[in-house]
């Protein structure tokens, strides 16, 4: 079947006659808008061919696109991020979960451990709150299997909100605020199941989708760089992807702190939070273990690790090559691979909670 191009048809109906040449003016003007007409049915199947190739390069990839936030009810979300804000919960009133979660930066205090009530300092380095409803366990030792489990245990630890649960239940029944919201929302009104339910609630809103490498992943070629891109290959290549993978990069395994050398020896000074989760189950094949955190925002939060030891991140990425994979990797090859982890960072979630003090007229 032949093909008729622009030019022939131009050919046609620059030679029809000015009279009496009507008809086949016309026909040559249908003529080329049924070539337009096939051309673009017949791209339709190309198109689709391309996307299919695309969504089935995404899914074979090891990373994957961060989901948008699952839906909350936004009435337990406000009561949520309230509490998370109000630093009246802490012993002294000087902390709240904002303190060592800051979302303006990252979710975390950028602090090596942070500072609780009285002053106290804290054993390990604030995890970021971040993607966090993403985790499989929370804390770097896994303790805690859920957000709700998560949300009350600062509260009551001693170095961080020191609180107990009963003042803090009693603090919130003689607030008329929090006792109408807790009255509204939940039908057996304020207890520690509620305040935990609430706080886990608005810590699942707390999502970076949309990230450039994210946009990549759904197709967008130009998301990211050449270099970036290499990163990612780089990244992939020496093994990385062994534990950072998934849509959180991470966050869903326990990993040893030195699978291919002894971190914690040539780094001295071991302490009890050094033993990560065989301080949880007391098995000895657990020392040393963390849940492998994720890196989607990565470039927000230093220092890095459990102890907050590596202050950039081509200091924590030349530490795990080392100690995770037996490599040593070059000052291009460190560099690509940063340049890949900043691509992870996403739209970050507003920041009300922190600027609303929990305290209002009328209490």
């Amino acid at each position: 079947m032949g093909v008729t191009s622009h030019a022939d048809r131009r050919t046609a109906l620059r030679s029809s006659p000015a009279r009496g040449g009507r008809g086949k003016t016309w026909r040559a003007v249908l003529g080329l808008g049924a070539w337009f007409a096939s051309a673009c049915t017949e791209a339709a199947p190309a198109r689709e061919h391309r996307a299919s190739v695309t969504q089935l390069a995404v899914q074979q990839e090891p990373l994957q696109p961060l989901p948008e936030a699952p839906a909350q009810d936004e009435a337990r979300v406000a009561l949520g991020a309230k509490l998370f804000a109000d630093p009246r919960l802490s012993v002294d009133g000087s902390v709240s979960c904002a303190t060592c979660h800051l979302l303006a930066k990252g979710g975390q205090d950028g602090r090596r451990v942070s500072l609780g009530a009285h002053g106290a300092s804290g054993n390990v380095n604030a995890p970021s709150v971040l993607n966090s409803g993403f985790n499989f366990v929370q804390f770097w030792d896994g303790r805690a299997a859920t957000l709700e489990e998560q949300a009350g245990s600062p509260l009551t630890n001693p170095i961080e909100m020191g609180s107990s649960w009963s003042r803090t239940l009693g603090l919130l029944e003689a607030d008329r605020q929090y006792s109408a919201a807790f009255g509204r929302i939940f039908s057996d009104g304020i207890n520690e199941a509620n305040v935990r339910a609430a706080i886990a609630s608005f810590e699942r809103t707390l999502n970076t989708p949309n990230a450039r490498f994210d946009r990549w992943l759904r197709g967008d070629t130009q998301a990211i760089t050449q270099t970036e891109r290499s990163g990612f290959e780089r990244f992939k290549a020496v093994g990385c992807v062994a534990c950072h993978q998934g849509s959180n990069v991470g966050g869903n395994m326990f990993q040893r702190f030195g699978v291919m050398g002894e971190y914690f020896q040539d780094r001295g000074q071991i302490v009890e939070a050094d033993y990560g989760r065989f301080n949880v189950t007391h098995l000895e094949s657990d020392r040393f273990v963390f849940r492998v955190p994720s890196l989607r925002n990565v470039e927000l939060t230093a220092p890095y690790f459990h102890d907050g030891s590596a202050q950039t991140l081509e200091q924590a990425v030349a530490t795990m090559a080392k100690y995770q994979l037996g490599q040593t990797l070059d000052a291009a090859a460190t560099a690509e691979i940063v340049a890949f982890l900043k691509t992870l960072t996403g739209r970050q979630p507003k920041v009300e909670a922190e600027a609303k003090l929990a305290a209002e007229p009328g209490r």
